[in-house]
């Protein structure tokens, strides 16, 4: 598969419109477009051959100085970051199975999208970005569209606000050029050793906004909540399903012996959190985002960090339902609207929504099925 191939099964990515392209011995490319799998029909399978070339299209030859094949020998993958021309850019990640070279690629459009056609509240997003301090989490599986939803509010930062801005991420997916804010960003690996080093370090270089593109350990997490803390604007991601989930995988990763002082740190710094899913529309081609958001102390809502400090997770869905006027919106909600508009199939949203009793009670009653049963949904679920 020499170089030209690769260039065009990437070119038919975005031709098509595909979030993911899939490369694995064995099997013809692959690619995810809409939440859907689909095989390039035509296509030979890959062979071990094949993989090699390719992984080397975007790793580079193979030699000891080679950081990122050495990241794959000794950890079993690697993740770079690949231009195509003035298309597209990809996340590249390269990983071992079966002793093959195997490739899972997600492609990052250049275009930023606004936050009306990412489905948020302009009024709302403005006034949350244009505080000084407090962290923002942005929640959901993988494939949400955490990374794009995180680059349009650096981005609007960045258009609006003389800031500092310092990015940490592995790898950099968004490029961020500097305009009325001074933007430099780090990768993980080739920049800085960890995530939770490069914050730390960051705090010494005069930043007002630090972006850290995951916090996938401790360390991590404590330098993301002391930023917030002492007067920075910190976005970062966290792989869970809800609003309030989020504050209790925050606070739990801590020891019991810290997790005292992390509740009471959260509960002043924590801005907002935004759990996200993309659902297939059924009215045409594409995918709409459904949120769930709760802001906290540090965005306006005292209610919030009271509730975090006193350990009453389970009541924060109630009082984000109470606080639409402020922005705040549970999942069910979000879905159900798109459910009534037309925009998604009442059983997609049934399945995606975390509360099935709060879903069922804020979709129209003429959108439900008349054959649907809650007993059997639920069992099916």
């Amino acid at each position: 598969m020499g170089d030209e191939i690769m260039i065009a099964l990437l070119e038919g990515c975005v031709k098509i419109d595909a979030s993911d392209l899939h490369l694995t011995v064995g099997q013809p490319p692959v690619y995810r477009r809409h939440g859907q799998m689909i095989e390039m029909s035509g296509f030979r399978e890959m062979s071990h051959e094949d993989m090699v070339v390719g992984t080397e299209f975007f790793l580079g030859k193979d030699t000891v100085d080679n950081q990122y094949w050495e990241r794959y020998h000794d950890q079993g993958g690697s993740d770079i970051a690949y231009a195509l021309k003035d298309l597209a850019r990809f996340r590249v990640s390269v990983f071992e199975q079966r002793q093959h070279p195997t490739l899972a690629l997600r492609m990052i459009p250049y275009q930023m999208l606004t936050f009306e056609q990412l489905g948020l509240r302009n009024d709302m997003m403005m006034g949350l970005l244009h505080r000084p301090r407090g962290i923002i989490l942005l929640t959901g599986p993988t494939g949400s569209g955490k990374s794009t939803t995180l680059a349009s509010m650096v981005n609007w930062i960045n258009e609006n606000r003389a800031t500092h801005i310092i990015t940490v991420e592995e790898p950099i997916e968004y490029y961020h050029e500097s305009k009325r804010s001074l933007v430099n960003q780090r990768e993980v690996g080739v920049d800085v050793i960890s995530f939770a080093e490069a914050v730390v370090r960051n705090m010494r270089s005069d930043p007002d906004v630090i972006l850290v593109g995951e916090m996938r350990d401790l360390e991590t997490m404590r330098a993301a909540l002391q930023a917030a803390e002492t007067g920075h604007l910190v976005f970062s991601t966290l792989h869970t399903v809800s609003a309030p989930k989020t504050i209790d995988r925050l606070v739990t990763a801590f020891p019991t012996a810290e997790q005292e002082e992390i509740r009471a740190m959260l509960s002043t710094s924590l801005a907002a959190v935004f759990s996200q899913e993309l659902i297939p529309r059924c009215d045409k081609d594409g995918r709409v985002a459904a949120y769930e958001i709760m802001l906290g102390e540090a965005a306006g809502s005292p209610a919030i960090g009271n509730l975090i400090r006193e350990r009453k997770t389970s009541q924060m869905r109630t009082t984000m339902q109470s606080s639409a006027n402020l922005g705040m919106r549970l999942l069910e909600a979000s879905l159900a609207k798109h459910v009534n508009d037309g925009k998604i199939d009442f059983m997609e949203g049934f399945h995606r929504s975390n509360e099935k009793t709060d879903y069922l009670q804020f979709v129209d009653p003429e959108r439900i099925p008349d054959d649907f049963s809650y007993e059997l949904a639920k069992e099916g679920a």
